[in-house]
């Protein structure tokens, strides 16, 4: 399958569609995504920021980096959030290339290390991430797993 993976913040065009898009797959309200998305598109500074894998005019993945991803671990900070793909395109590494960009994106802005909020086991290891501690959700019964991602800083 061919895709592309785009910054939002060079494609000010799709702010909508991605916003619509994150809002039908995690239940945020759309206000929210539109409000961080215009942010990465008009500000210079590296939080927040939007990645999406387009297949032609179609987003099949997508996900953010945002200061906090709902949880009470305020000193892990950027989140890398709503990590998402299509049911229909899973299993064929988009996943891992948008984790990829988000990771070289970041370092090359300044930003070595990423934190992720997730339930999943064993899937993110797959990418260099490693699991750091429990973290409570806001809201959540349950405590969730948060990860870490560290670059080597490019000299």
């Amino acid at each position: 399958m061919h895709y592309e993976i785009l910054k939002l913040r060079e494609h000010s065009e799709l702010i909508e569609q991605s916003a619509e898009w994150f809002h039908t797959k995690w239940n945020i309200p759309l206000e929210a995504y539109l409000d961080s998305i215009n942010k990465c598109v008009e500000n210079s500074a590296a939080i927040p920021q939007w990645y999406v894998a387009m297949n032609h005019e179609n987003i099949i993945g997508g996900l953010g980096v945002i200061e906090n991803d709902f949880h009470d671990r305020k000193d892990l900070s950027p989140n890398v959030c709503a990590v998402y793909v299509e049911e229909a395109c899973r299993c064929q590494k988009i996943a891992g290339q948008l984790l990829n960009v988000v990771c070289t994106d970041m370092n090359a802005m300044g930003i070595d290390t990423l934190y992720l909020v997730t339930d999943h086991t064993s899937f993110y290891e797959r990418y260099g991430w490693e699991f750091l501690c429990m973290v409570q959700g806001d809201g959540e019964p349950e405590p969730s797993r948060m990860y870490i991602h560290k670059m080597l800083s490019e000299q």
